[in-house]
């Protein structure tokens, strides 16, 4: 099969990048791993990008029952300090906004192809047609599980967290973090306390967010020192206990708790800081996306913004007809100094000294909360709505 674009990922990325692509009328072919549209590990935070960007895309998050956040918390031991968001925000799963997303590409004249597993992509230079498109550019092959073979033009790469077999990341800034997430249903209580706010909790060796989500579930998320999670034995029953240990607030809320999963979702290996570099005459012309192209850590709460503000600006660069360089080139401009103060707060707030330190701050100061939400966001100057 041909196409001018294959976009490989259906995530918030992929799907940004085709609904803006397909709105032009170009041809373009998704590719999505899953049948149907999963949890994913992610705290599920939308920021006032976030918003704009889906807004624009066609997803109502308060019609499809996101749940508004005015405020973040920071609980360190038995401490906890409050401070209202100096923005709007809302949370929704992903598998709900996963699946609106896509079918607003659907509905813009995308392909999607679900349950389709890319196990190789290798570019090979031709000068062959495809479909109405005679060129001498770089021609791409990608071989799927569940589908024949798919020639584009043009790759757009948005795995999300996964990296495609051959195509690894480089390691981030921050040591490598394992994430797990569980939903709950917390007691009457507890969720009245919790309405409307975002919970950052420290615990040795990392961090977790609680927040609620729609359907009166609330979304624990949380990272953890590779190292740290060993000397647990590797078992996510002994990590909540020491978090819940180390966190009472952590523990107050999960009292008389139902969890909602069998077990936590996982993802090991996250490379935090990590902003893909891209300079002129040294890329394969391939546009990497979202987490693919940066993760920024994600106490930010700023990952989902990102992911649509880069399927965003590669499709508009594209329609362009700039290159992939120069998207790179411009989406490290754009984000690699937000990445860079989150991963140096993200390294504190694992490293007990730091943590202290930063927990005093907030302690004596607790507007610091704002300050850091407010520079790590994308510039009001780059967003493209």
């Amino acid at each position: 099969m041909k196409t001018e674009v294959l976009i490989i990922g259906g995530g918030l990325a992929g799907s940004a990048a085709a609904i803006g692509l397909s709105r032009a009328g170009r041809p373009v072919v998704l590719m999505e791993r899953d049948r149907e549209s999963q949890h994913k590990v992610c705290g599920e935070f939308l920021s006032r990008e976030a918003l704009k960007y889906l807004e624009e895309l066609g997803v109502g998050v308060a019609a499809a029952g996101g749940v508004v956040i005015r405020a973040v918390r920071l609980a360190s031991g038995r401490a906890v300090k409050e401070a209202e968001l100096p923005f709007r925000a809302m949370s929704l799963t992903r598998r709900r906004l996963d699946e609106l997303l896509l079918q607003r590409a659907v509905q813009a004249g995308a392909r999607v192809m679900r349950g389709c597993q890319v196990e190789s992509l290798v570019r090979q230079d031709d000068a062959r047609e495809i479909g109405q498109l005679a060129s001498k550019a770089a021609v791409w092959r990608a071989v799927a599980r569940g589908a024949t073979a798919m020639e584009a033009e043009a790759v757009f790469l948005a795995t999300g967290k996964y990296d495609l077999r051959g195509r690894a990341r480089p390691k981030g800034r921050q040591s490598p973090m394992v994430a797990f997430k569980m939903y709950w249903r917390l007691s009457p209580a507890q969720a009245a306390a919790l309405e409307g706010h975002v919970e950052l909790m420290l615990y040795r060796g990392g961090y977790a967010g609680l927040q609620p989500v729609e359907d009166g579930a609330v979304n624990l998320c949380c990272v953890v020192e590779q190292a740290e999670l060993r000397r647990l034995g590797g078992h996510w029953e002994h990590l909540l206990a020491a978090m819940q240990q180390d966190c009472s607030l952590l523990r107050q809320r999960l009292e008389g708790a139902q969890p909602l999963l069998h077990r936590p979702l996982a993802v090991a290996g996250i490379p935090y800081g990590f902003v893909r570099e891209c300079r002129q005459g040294q890329a394969e012309c391939l546009w990497a996306l979202g987490d693919q192209a940066a993760v920024i850590p994600s106490f930010t709460g700023d990952g989902m913004s990102i992911a649509l503000h880069s399927g965003r600006l590669a499709a508009r660069m594209y329609l362009r007809g700039e290159t992939a360089e120069c998207f790179q080139e411009r989406l490290h401009r754009e984000i690699s100094e937000q990445v860079a103060l989150a991963t140096m707060v993200s390294r504190g707030l694992v490293w007990r000294p730091a943590r202290s330190f930063f927990t005093a701050a907030v302690e004596y100061w607790p507007e610091v909360l704002g300050l850091v939400a407010r520079r790590t966001r994308i510039p009001e100057a780059s967003m493209l709505v």
